[in-house]
């Protein structure tokens, strides 16, 4: 009869970021051990609080299953002698196996007949082999940083309090190092009345569920999204989303309870990034919006409790929050003080690499680099990007970005709006960062594009000329993300840029500087690094595996060139219109392939269809080369495919593979 088993690793309080991968390890390793066990199960369930990891597996038998070991011995004809009776070698083989030589089987394998020896293991008592087993799946839980403490030899994320086993109705008592299991669990730090007794898996759950603790993480996760909606609803709001804080604080508590708090509309004054970051990033509170979209001097908080004295937590976080929001209020009015443009002279003395030299090195760089990407793109104006370039990295001196360095370019598009710069010149600021993730918003403005692919092309020169290149997981600079970015924001933009070039301009801007690779070596890894990516958006955007491999045969560091071929082709892969075109290649491609010369002697022409398919090559010649110029590629493929019935009467009336060159 199947029974549900029940573990529980009570801990001091966990960091909330390790707990989704220790419940997706808990349950991975729990499901491998009881698979190696031969224990049949219905399912595995983990369960996690800031103070608990529970297993929870349904539906476990009572037994092992039987095991059947079959070993192959020698072939029949060696294991019987001439009378047929058993050899030395059948006799030794049952031997060897603890089987009598009858009840050996003869099996047929690939036409030959062996001897087979075919013992069966009886399956043990589930609960005689929980206790070790269980042990050996805590040990096998592994966490981004472990600890030791008091004098045990374990290693675990935070110190093991308690441990708590039921199969059945029946505890299973573990002993891991000094640390005994019991029949006792605990609730809710504060709001529990200490140990509780444990009867079965299922008091289990009720146990916890009377003593203020919501068990299940899916559940709890949504109970903390109802209520922070609702409190939010209650003053006409809307909460921001934002599934990384609700999961963060979902394993910060363990009985939830939202609240509305509230701040002083004088903050509004400082920018709604900034509050929004300090209200998460530093509080964990959800911000809220009005009906039109606009920040409220409000936020939505959880409490890792019930609704006691909730007016005092209010109170208790608005004051918390004050001073954090007066912090920034400080700084905004400070950095506000001068224009933005002050703080450039400055960039000298802050150090963007020991060997390529100081921030104010860079957006020298940034300055040409841009300038010769909008000359070669038609992007922006000379002076609209010279601008952007020259500010774009002024804002890292100021308090507000040293205190929140996330909100780099963020500041930078506000103080330079304060200083009455030009609109598209404070954006690009801003966009020149984009895209910082994977998703992430694209520059919008001409100038944004620009400088932003400037910088992230200086990036990867630079590092590339010193030898600095991802391996492996390890990406210390994000050159894959700025790769991806370039990839993103060409394409998006649908922007014809001869890539090697601009690399090339890119290197030459390092002049003085102690590279270590060449020029060609560094703009051809670059190049090449940059096709390794374009080949995963390729794929991404469901153009085929083969149809990629053909277009990066071609080289080319035109990426908006390479997509336009690459689309082409997968549109027209599965019609008639390529059908024709494959033929007209093979059967041209595979005659001509060994012919060196290019020139066609129009005199030595006899047949008339060799004549008709040279005169059409002729006249379309020169309409093929113009739509690849264009880059109409399909147009080009039509041409071509339209020879079809030319070179296929061609082909039936001459003989090409003669003697006579």
């Amino acid at each position: 009869m199947a029974k549900e088993l029940l573990l529980e690793i009570g801990v001091e309080e966990m960091p909330a970021a390790y707990m989704p991968g220790a419940l997706k390890d808990l349950r991975s390793i729990a499901e491998a051990k009881l698979n190696d066990l031969r224990l049949k199960y219905s399912e595995v369930c983990t369960y996690g609080t800031p103070r608990r990891l529970t297993l929870f597996v349904k539906g476990l038998e009572e037994r092992q299953e039987d095991l059947f070991i079959e070993k192959r011995g020698p072939k029949k004809i060696i294991a019987f002698d001439e009378n047929n009776n058993p050899s030395e070698a059948g006799l030794g083989f049952a031997r060897s196996q603890g089987v009598e030589f009858k009840n050996l089987e003869i099996r047929e394998v690939d036409g030959v007949e062996y001897l087979f020896a075919v013992k069966k293991e009886e399956g043990g008592f589930t609960e005689d082999i929980l206790a070790d087993s269980l042990i050996d799946i805590i040990q096998s839980l592994t966490f981004p940083k472990s600890m030791r403490w008091a004098f045990y030899r374990i290693r675990f994320a935070r110190p093991i309090r308690w441990l708590l086993a039921f199969y059945g109705d029946k505890e299973i008592k573990l002993r891991l190092e000094n640390i005994e299991s019991s029949v006792y669990t605990y609730g809710h730090r504060f709001l529990s009345t200490g140990a509780v007794e444990v009867k079965n898996p299922e008091s289990y759950f009720r146990v916890l569920r009377d003593n203020y603790v919501v068990l299940n993480q899916n559940e709890r996760k949504e109970l903390i999204w109802n209520q922070i909606k609702a409190v939010a609803a209650s003053v006409s709001g809307t909460p921001m989303e934002n599934e990384k804080l609700l999961e963060e604080i979902t394993y910060l508590v363990e009985y939830p309870t939202a609240f509305y708090g509230e701040f002083s509309p004088s903050y509004l004054e400082v920018p709604p990034e900034v509050l929004i970051t300090t209200m998460i990033e530093h509080q964990r509170y959800f911000p809220v919006f009005d009906a039109g979209g606009n920040l409220m001097a409000g936020f939505v908080g959880v409490r890792n409790g019930s609704d006691f004295s909730l007016d005092l937590v209010k109170k208790g976080n608005e004051r918390v929050l004050k001073a954090r929001l007066e912090d920034a209020l400080f700084f905004w009015k400070e950095d506000t003080k001068k224009p933005l443009e002050e703080s450039v002279g400055r960039l000298k003395e802050i150090m963007f690499h020991e060997r390529l030299g100081t921030v104010g090195d860079k957006v020298c760089r940034l300055q040409s680099l841009a300038r010769f990407i909008g000359e070669k793109s038609g992007l922006s104006d000379r002076d609209k990007l010279d601008r952007a370039a020259f500010l774009c990295k002024a804002d890292l001196l100021s308090s507000m970005v040293y205190e929140f360095p996330e909100l780099q370019g963020i500041m930078g598009r506000y103080y330079a709006m304060q200083s009455n710069e030009e609109r598209e010149v404070s954006e690009a600021i801003y966009e020149h960062y984009l895209p910082r993730f994977a998703g992430d918003e694209l520059p919008a403005t001409e100038t944004g594009k620009a400088l932003s692919l400037a910088d992230k092309l200086d990036n990867l020169v630079g590092c590339f000329a010193i030898g600095i290149r991802p391996s492996g997981s390890q990406d210390p600079y994000a050159l894959r993300r700025q790769a991806m970015g370039i990839i993103n924001i060409i394409l998006d933009s649908k922007l014809e840029l001869n890539l090697k070039d601009v690399l090339s301009k890119g290197y030459d801007l390092f002049a003085g500087v102690d590279l270590e690779s060449s020029r060609d070596d560094v703009i051809n890894e670059v190049m090449d690094f940059i096709l390794q990516r374009m080949r995963g958006v390729l794929l991404d955007k469901g153009i085929s595996y083969d149809i990629i491999d053909a277009v990066l045969t071609v080289p080319s560091s035109d990426l908006d060139d390479i997509f336009k071929k690459a689309e082409t082709i997968q549109e027209i892969k599965h019609s008639e219109l390529f059908q024709d075109f494959i033929v007209v290649y093979n059967r041209c491609n595979n005659l001509s392939k060994n012919w060196k010369k290019e020139s066609i002697d129009a005199e030595l022409l006899v047949d008339k269809s060799e004549k008709d398919l040279y005169k059409s090559l002729s006249y379309l010649k020169d309409e093929i080369k113009h739509a690849i110029s264009i880059q109409d590629y399909r147009l080009a493929l039509n041409i071509l495919a339209s020879l079809r019935p030319k070179v296929d009467n061609f082909l039936e009336s001459v003989m090409v593979m003669v003697d006579d060159e």
